[in-house]
């Protein structure tokens, strides 16, 4: 007998979630709803099932428990289900569009329904056949995880998608911003069309405009041929400026009219060429900070958009951790490699200046030199407990520090900087504020808030 193919079935109407399903015969189901209690999925599921995400009977304010399940739950291809006039609302159109791959009227015609979930299983395993010939780094899975940080960054990145506006993708390094541009391609109407990746670090001043906007046969002495440039093999698709940050002055200039008018001109010739492409640029450092610094062009940041989303560090994802070691331990030789708690609680002290590309390499490492398959803290070169005397940043002293320093900070913020206003708006006394100022080694920016309350100045604790 054939075995079943696992199929999730998220649906918040409980008609068509009830069992006995016409497609039950030919799928496993796995039923979720919006109500349910969040799950952990397993590292396993990735990449793996198809899912039906069932519309019917939606109430408006469950829309956005399904949008939490559907970034939650790591399925490849969702397949939306819907009655014809809830396609009429723009909040559901604007779902279906940003996570399903396709989608389907209600009443059901479920021979077609298994069809094109067929279809779509066969698309996830040549996914998988594909990932199997090729051992999956961080890359491939850097924007997983349960947690509400990435899954808020995969949101935010998938609205970004459903867009043509250029988009500024911040982060550490090994963060993973090179997936996140490659997600925006993947998820946007142009995931068809080439992706071509500039690396701008490496993009001699003196041959900026050859590369990038091409060249005519004789333009120079070595131009024996016409010559594509990196901006017109990405004509209908996605441009990727990865390191935009380090563009000089005079390649920021170079840039500027593709960025304001979509048009090039290669070296030696005297006719535009209109280019459409998608602009997304990967940066180390705010353009607005080099701008304040004369470092950028104003006008080129300005024309790269607004719609800009910053990775986060591992360090602050740590509920991710359990998954992310998973999903790395099975893409390494194939043995049952495991770590137990102490292993991961030492790997949540450890302050990951590399992300999870330092992650990848010391796990890497602790699978090559572990004499037995559990991964001691050891294998992968850290302590297992914290050195003595030293802080330690997994403590719930260290946790209520970081609240404190983000309350005072934002309080700050909110108050332009003034101090008595910062203390009512946290409902503590000035002394006090400059008290919590003090042990956590903040500054107001405002210079005259930088005096110390003294004798006389009326103040109490």
């Amino acid at each position: 007998m054939e075995q079943k193919r696992p199929l999730v079935w998220l649906s918040a109407d409980s008609h068509q979630d009830k069992p006995g399903l016409p497609i039950e015969h030919q799928w496993q189901l796995t039923r979720v709803s919006p109500a349910s209690p969040p799950i952990t999925p397993h590292p396993g599921w990735a990449g793996k099932p198809v899912g039906v995400c069932n519309l019917a009977g939606l109430a408006p304010d469950q829309l956005e428990g399904v949008r939490h399940w559907l970034e939650l739950l790591p399925v490849s291809y969702w397949m939306a289900l819907a009655h014809p006039e809830q396609l009429q609302l723009p909040e559901v159109r604007r779902l279906v569009r940003d996570y399903c791959q396709d989608y389907h009227t209600l009443p059901a015609d479920w021979q077609r329904l298994h069809n094109s979930l067929g279809h779509m299983w066969g698309m996830s395993r040549l996914g998988k056949t594909d990932a199997a010939t090729a051992r999956p780094g961080y890359q491939d899975f850097v924007l997983d995880g349960p947690s509400e940080t990435i899954r808020r960054t995969r949101s935010l990145l998938r609205r970004f998608a459903a867009t043509s506006e250029p988009v500024l993708i911040y982060g550490e390094s090994g963060t993973g911003r090179e997936a996140a541009a490659d997600f925006v391609h993947q998820h946007s109407d142009r995931q068809h069309q080439p992706l071509v990746y500039v690396n701008c670090a490496a993009l001699p001043p003196s041959l900026t405009q050859s590369e990038l906007f091409g060249h005519e046969r004789g333009a120079f002495t070595h131009a024996v041929k016409a010559r594509k440039g990196r901006i017109e093999a990405a004509d209908g698709g996605t441009l990727v400026l990865a390191g935009a940050d380090e563009l000089s002055l005079e390649q920021q200039s170079a840039i500027l009219r593709f960025l304001q008018e979509g048009q090039i001109e290669p070296v030696g010739s005297n006719r535009a060429i209109t280019v459409d492409a998608r602009v997304i640029a990967i940066c180390n450092t705010p353009l607005e900070q080099l701008v304040t610094q004369q470092q950028f062009r104003e006008d080129v940041y300005y024309r790269l958009g607004n719609l800009a989303v910053t990775l986060p560090p591992l360090r602050e994802r740590l509920e991710d951790l359990p998954f992310l070691v998973q999903r790395m331990l099975e893409a390494g030789d194939g043995q049952s490699y495991r770590v137990d708690n102490a292993t991961l609680i030492a790997m949540a002290r450890h302050n990951w200046p590399g992300n999870l590309r330092e992650m990848q390499n010391r796990l890497s490492q602790a699978m090559l030199l572990a004499k037995t398959l559990r991964l001691e803290p050891a294998d992968l070169g850290l302590l297992s407990s914290p050195i003595a005397g030293q802080p330690d940043r997994f403590s719930l002293e260290a946790y209520r520090a970081k609240a404190d320093q983000e309350a005072i900070c934002t309080s700050l913020s909110l108050t332009h900087q003034n101090i008595s206003a910062a203390a009512r708006l946290l409902n503590i006394s000035r002394v006090s504020l400059y008290r919590l100022l003090e042990k956590h080694r903040l500054q107001p920016l405002s210079a005259h808030n930088n005096l110390k309350p003294g004798p006389g100045n009326g103040e109490t604790s």
